[in-house]
């Protein structure tokens, strides 16, 4: 599909959802509209919401807050998932040691971490950071450790038989065969970083898309909840768009790598 049909395809969902949404807060179709505004709000009120925010130009240090918070949180869980993942997937004894305790800790729900995480690091910016971590850490080491595994056999086998030493071996075939994988985790866990991020904020902050969400909830202002739901969408979205640039980059060796985009 061409690039511009598909941008047209994806504008024209945007478009008929707020048209249903205008619909379903401004006529009587399904109800009274005024009990309808109190639940949904309407676009036009987000819309002004929204645009008040970045007029006045406080959004931007409470988005500051948020990438920062969010890029750490990244940062740190996706370098530490391909050091341990790379390091397991190639020690398959230590490996399935520890296997039963690495699941357990993904199975943890995190929004019960959050209050040990305020206890432990205090209202600051590493509190959230340490529950984004945990989002990023697990969905990139999974990823790293399966595609370490995936490794084509024959392309290792005969890697060896040249005489590769094993630094070599990780650059020129590990890396390779598990950069596709990294960078499929690295899309979800953007936005995971983000929302372990936003979920810190609003259960306990002073600043960050997730104070700004919590604070509007607070105050019963529909609007604001919901302005600032789309400008975290609109944040994600753009650093995913992001990653996929670097991507193209890092990937441009892989034959259908220009397909999928």
């Amino acid at each position: 599909m061409r690039r511009s049909v598909l941008f047209l395809l994806q504008a024209l969902v945007a478009v008929v959802a707020v048209l249903f949404w205008w619909v379903l807060t401004n006529t009587a179709l399904f109800g009274d509209p005024a009990r309808t505004q109190f639940f949904f709000s309407t676009p036009g009120d987000v819309a002004r919401q929204i645009l008040a925010w970045f007029a006045s130009g406080d959004i931007w240090y409470h988005l500051w807050i948020t990438l920062l918070e969010a890029a750490l949180a990244f940062v740190i869980g996706t370098v530490a998932a391909l050091i341990l993942g790379f390091w397991l997937a190639r020690r398959p004894g230590l490996a399935a040691v520890f296997d039963p305790y690495i699941k357990a800790a993904n199975s943890l729900p995190r929004v019960v971490l959050a209050p040990i995480f305020t206890l432990w690091f205090g209202l600051g910016i590493w509190s959230k950071v340490a529950l984004g971590f945990t989002l990023v850490f697990f969905i990139v080491f999974f990823n790293v450790y399966q595609g370490v595994k995936e490794v084509n056999q024959t392309v290792l086998q005969n890697a060896r038989m040249l005489g590769m030493t094993e630094r070599q071996l990780l650059r020129h075939v590990y890396l390779p065969s598990a950069l596709t994988w990294v960078f499929s985790s690295l899309h979800i866990s953007i936005g995971f970083a983000v929302v372990g991020a936003v979920v810190g904020e609003y259960l306990g902050s002073a600043a960050g898309l997730g104070y700004l969400i919590a604070q509007a909830e607070g105050m019963f202002d529909i609007a604001g909840v919901f302005a600032g739901m789309f400008v975290l969408s609109g944040f994600v979205l753009v650093i995913d768009w992001l990653v996929t640039l670097a991507e193209r980059r890092l990937l441009v060796w892989r034959p259908d790598s220009q397909s999928h985009h």
